[in-house]
């Protein structure tokens, strides 16, 4: 499978949208869920299911809170500051944090909810492949409404996954807290996560580094971030989209925006930082193919549908580029005596030709003649044509690119009972041949008075039985 990821971002994208398409890509459900078991943290259960969206069949990972952790990201009128359709337990204003400090953290963080959950209610399906929820609770010592980068550093380092997920984990916060740091004004030690620290983006950020280090993914191409327009409303108040952290991050890490039409955020700043750490280049190869294809769901709803196409893809000029190419070296001769052809084979193997034959063949009037056949790297060309052009009679050589399939290969010299004689290694699935050089076997017959059969089978079995 490719491990170049291709992310189509039409309708922007956030934490779980990015973590949906992975696993709809083959990211390993069990170890994911594994990973985020190990998290220092409670307080959330996590749902994987199938939904539609625009009637297609997509994937959707959800992180669904207890009341405590509560946060107002399935809220769109709260976001957009319109008037709520329904009757809420609790007003918006029960939600804000009054505090004494200045530079919070204001980030609003991630999740595109469309609908809200009864997180007091916490049912457990049945198990199938198509929808599954896991609820996690953990003691910890870190369960504050705010959260610095040293702490949440420390949740990742805690947790039970690889060093490179752990690694680019810590490589998404920081790149978040470096932005919210530049919005605010303030050092990065002095950042407070309030929102960004909340347990579904902390979820979130480990669940695609998990993700992205179990399908093996080392290239990753965005060309674009697709972002909307207006206003949306946070912790302190209405900023404008796209908002201060995710116009920082794209500033700082050469992030491609382009401003819709559409009245919402499309880029959340975890969507935003997930692709400034992943990121390899913002260019398509010229030809490549599909090999498979991930469709992660949104949760808020805007004027288009809120999904995360992610492919593999494989650069097909690039593969071309790696293919074993040889070249062939042909021209028809009638009137050269043998004994110039046979001194012309040598110097063309003396000056590279990997292998040189004639072919006995009828030319025009019935005339014989022979074919004069050599294989050749694309570098030796031009001066084995000399060579033929100097010591035969023709005036025309054909020259073909030939694509061919090659095993792997070495040669070695080993210690046998006849003495040191050098053989070729071979390499196939279903193990290794060896076969003895000529000059070694000419040179041990020589000096044994042996068979050439006697002495390439002796230097074969020893070899093959060590």
């Amino acid at each position: 499978m490719s491990n170049t990821l291709y992310l189509e971002c039409y309708s922007g994208i956030s934490g779980d949208m990015a973590v949906a398409a992975l696993i709809d890509l083959g990211a390993d459900q069990i170890v994911l869920e594994n990973a985020l078991a190990s998290l220092p943290i409670d307080g959330f259960e996590i749902k994987i299911s199938r939904v539609k969206k625009a009637g297609l069949d997509v994937c959707d990972f959800d992180v669904m809170l207890d009341e405590k952790n509560e946060n107002h990201d399935h809220d769109m009128d709260y976001l957009h500051g319109q008037e709520h359709h329904h009757d809420l337990e609790h007003s918006h204003e029960d939600h804000y944090h009054d505090s004494e400090h200045n530079h919070e953290e204001h980030y609003h963080e991630d999740h595109h909810h469309d609908s809200e959950y009864n997180h007091e209610d916490h049912h457990h399906h049945n198990g199938t492949d198509t929808d599954t929820e896991h609820s996690y609770n953990h003691e910890h010592h870190h369960a504050h409404d705010q959260r610095d980068l040293p702490q949440i550093l420390d949740i990742i380092n805690r947790a039970d996954i690889t060093d490179r997920a752990k690694l680019l984990a810590k490589r998404i916060f920081t790149i978040i807290a470096q932005a919210e740091a530049k919005a605010h004004g303030v050092e990065l030690e002095h950042v407070h996560f309030h929102e960004v620290g909340a347990v579904d983006s902390i979820v979130d950020i480990v669940a695609v580094a998990v993700c992205v280090d179990n399908l093996g993914i080392t290239e990753v191409i965005v060309p674009e971030l697709y972002e909307g327009r207006g206003f949306v409303r946070c912790q302190h108040g209405t900023i404008p989209i796209p908002v201060p952290a995710v116009a920082n991050i794209a500033v700082a890490h050469d992030l491609h925006l382009h401003i819709t039409s559409t009245e919402g955020e499309l880029v959340t700043p975890t969507g935003a930082a997930i692709v400034a750490a992943i990121k390899t280049s913002d260019k398509l190869p010229e030809k490549f193919s599909v090999e498979k294809i991930g469709i992660g769901a949104g949760k808020r709803t805007y004027d288009r549908p809120s999904m995360l196409r992610a492919m593999l893809i494989k650069d097909m000029i690039t593969v071309s580029s790696q293919k074993d190419f040889i070249y062939k070296l042909e021209t028809n001769i009638d009137d050269c005596s043998g004994e110039i052809l046979g001194f012309v084979m040598e110097r063309l193997f003396e000056a590279g030709a990997r292998d040189v034959h004639y072919i006995p063949v009828y030319m025009k009037k019935n005339r014989p003649a022979y074919q004069l056949n050599i294989i050749c790297k694309e570098e030796d060309i031009e001066k084995l044509e000399q060579i033929i052009f100097e010591e035969t009679t023709t005036i025309g050589i054909r020259r073909v690119q030939m694509e061919r399939s090659v095993l792997k290969r070495e040669i070695k010299k080993v210690q046998t009972s006849l003495g040191e004689a050098q053989v070729k290694i071979c390499k196939i699935e279903s193990g290794n041949r060896v076969y003895p050089e000529y000059r070694s076997v000419t040179e041990l017959c020589k000096k044994h008075q042996m068979s050439f059969q006697d002495v390439f089978f002796q230097i074969k079995k020893e070899c093959e039985e060590v």
